[in-house]
């Protein structure tokens, strides 16, 4: 410290705190939210503190100080929560096997409260699904108004919350589904359903997850007039409410006779102690197949990846995409491909 002056300190100090919070992010994938509720939020914030740490590294590169070493061995200490934040590669060839798609997307009612200032985006994002011919479709935030192709997907199991509403979930689809389910978390508003689904020889149990909602405005600036204290609040809410939720779904598919995949939205991110919970051995579609950030929500210029889709280790990831260019959401659309196993 005594080779810096005393704006380079007051940065040092800076470059300090932000590290702390960092290395804190790091641990958060391992504890409860109910035990540091408000402090969970660095979880979502982990892809910012990269970045700051990353900028004061190269700060103090150029200035040629030592104290370089403490953003770098922060850094060197997440390479994991790195690569869960981006991957470079893609999918293998699925032209010479049979495939099973999964499509997933947060449709927000097909807008009809006109959040998008657009015409037809409800008819849009029909149309976009039912190009895509995925297999299976997951929607959350669905709106009974709006269907697919029922000659394309002859079977489907929906769950309106509360029951007489046009806000739910749904999961169409082209195969057979003998069984479903719903988990019915305690806010109406958000849920998890579940259809098990005949695929030839082989059966697969298929959640379509919507866990508690931050209700975060993709807008900077309107969440900086928001009173930071009852933000905090608000937020430390949401992550003890999706805790609980957590915990219910790992019930049910304890439960489940069949192997699993967990689509949706998570409202949470692959550095969370709510992810780590849900995914434990299955394996995270983009992880395995994706490219670049595989953002499905934008929180201004910041990219989060907060729609996954996870399954049973059993099943070969071929290929996952997500759909960056569709802006008929707040959120964008994902869709694994999956070698069959049957063959």
């Amino acid at each position: 410290m005594k080779n810096l002056n005393l704006l380079e300190k007051f940065i040092f100090l800076i470059n300090s705190i932000c590290a702390v919070l960092l290395l804190f992010s790091y641990l958060l994938p391992y504890i409860p939210p109910h035990i540091f509720p408000a402090l969970s939020v660095l979880s979502l914030l982990l892809p910012v503190l990269l970045i700051i740490n990353f900028l004061f590294f190269l700060f103090w590169l150029f200035k040629a100080k030592r104290q370089l070493l403490l953003s770098a061995v922060i850094l060197a200490l997440g390479i994991t929560h790195i690569f869960s934040l981006i991957r470079f590669g893609g999918g293998s060839d699925t032209k010479q096997v049979d495939t099973l798609t999964l499509l997933t997307y947060n449709v927000r009612q097909f807008n009809v409260y006109g959040w998008v200032e657009e015409a037809n985006v409800g008819k849009r994002a029909i149309a976009f699904i039912e190009d895509q011919n995925p297999d299976i479709v997951c929607l959350q935030e669905y709106h009974p108004d709006f269907e697919l192709d029922a000659k394309k997907y002859p079977f489907k199991h929906k769950v309106m919350r509360p029951a007489n509403s046009k806000f739910g979930q749904v999961i169409f689809s082209k195969f057979p589904i003998v069984n479903s389910g719903s988990l019915d978390f305690a806010k109406k508003g958000n849920n998890g359903i579940y259809a098990d689904i005949k695929v030839e020889a082989d059966t697969l149990r298929v959640y379509n997850m919507h866990f508690q909602s931050f209700r975060l405005s993709p807008s900077l600036n309107n969440l900086q007039k928001e009173n930071s204290k009852k933000l905090l609040g608000r937020l430390g809410v949401a992550f003890e409410k999706q805790e609980d939720q957590v915990e219910k779904f790992l019930q049910s598919e304890a439960a489940s006779p069949y192997k699993v995949i967990v689509a949706g939205d998570f409202n949470n991110s692959a550095t969370s102690y709510m992810y780590r919970k849900v995914r434990s051995d299955k394996v995270d579609a983009f992880a395995k197949a994706g490219s670049g950030t595989g953002a499905t929500f934008w929180f201004d210029i910041i990219p989060l990846r907060i729609d996954f889709i996870l399954a049973d280790e059993q099943l070969e990831v071929l290929d996952f995409e997500t759909y960056g260019d569709i802006d008929l959401s707040d959120h964008k659309p994902s869709m694994a491909t999956f070698k069959r196993l049957s063959q």
